[in-house]
């Protein structure tokens, strides 16, 4: 069956996102930073999916880039996240995407901007009906989550975000579900300025690398 993509992100408005990156270059390069990892994060799941969704938190018309990130989303289902916490968000934006559509969807945030769309592609193509695939990230949490027509999505409301056990506690709810996880590889995600320098020099081509460049530089 048809894969899908599926973005769950904020709007990159200064003080509202990449806080922990935020209290070393400040508020407003923070921002710069993560609409220029969205912006890469999108490019990548156009060029993997001929069909991709967006569940945002926030308005594009106040983030930085907003006109440059509309224009790339040309031909995108958006659709805005729903209240609760995080886990709750990603659960409704599955469900509401893989149930509706049906077939593989491959969900990730806007902390990778050195995505691989043949990486994705493959995660697509790895998951199936009673399964999931799910890729680690180096702090513990999670990357990309691949669900098939929506299943499994209700287990992860109840799973605590932003720990250093999110990975490994998401993996138990879905098999708790009755799912069978398949592995992706583990990616750093960009969470502090450790973070970007080196996922920056990992991917120099980046639109997130070039600012990142920038800032430091400015720095």
């Amino acid at each position: 069956m048809r894969a899908r993509a599926l973005v769950v992100a904020k709007a990159p408005v200064a003080g509202r996102v990449k806080t922990r990156l935020a209290a070393t270059v400040g508020a407003d390069a923070a921002a710069r930073l993560a609409a220029a990892s969205l912006a890469d994060t999108i490019l990548a799941c156009r060029e993997a999916f001929d069909e991709c969704h967006l569940a945002l938190e926030g308005d594009l018309a106040e983030a930085v880039d907003g006109e440059l990130l509309t224009a790339l989303l040309s031909g995108w289902h958006v659709m805005a996240q729903c209240e609760g916490d995080l886990g709750r968000r990603l659960a409704h934006a599955h469900a509401a995407v893989g149930a509706r559509f049906g077939g593989p969807v491959v969900q990730v945030g806007m902390d990778t901007p050195h995505l691989d769309p043949a990486a994705l592609r493959a995660i697509a193509d790895a998951c199936r009906p009673g399964g999931a695939v799910l890729g680690p990230a180096e702090d513990g949490g999670w990357w990309v989550l691949a669900l098939h027509g929506g299943g499994g999505a209700a287990a992860l409301a109840p799973v605590p975000t932003s720990t250093p056990t999110t990975g490994a506690d998401t993996r138990r709810a879905l098999e708790d579900d009755g799912l069978v996880v398949e592995p992706a590889a583990v990616l750093r995600d960009v969470d502090t300025a450790a973070d970007a320098r080196a996922v920056a020099a990992a991917a120099p081509a980046t639109r997130f690398a070039r600012r990142w460049r920038g800032i430091e530089v400015a720095a």
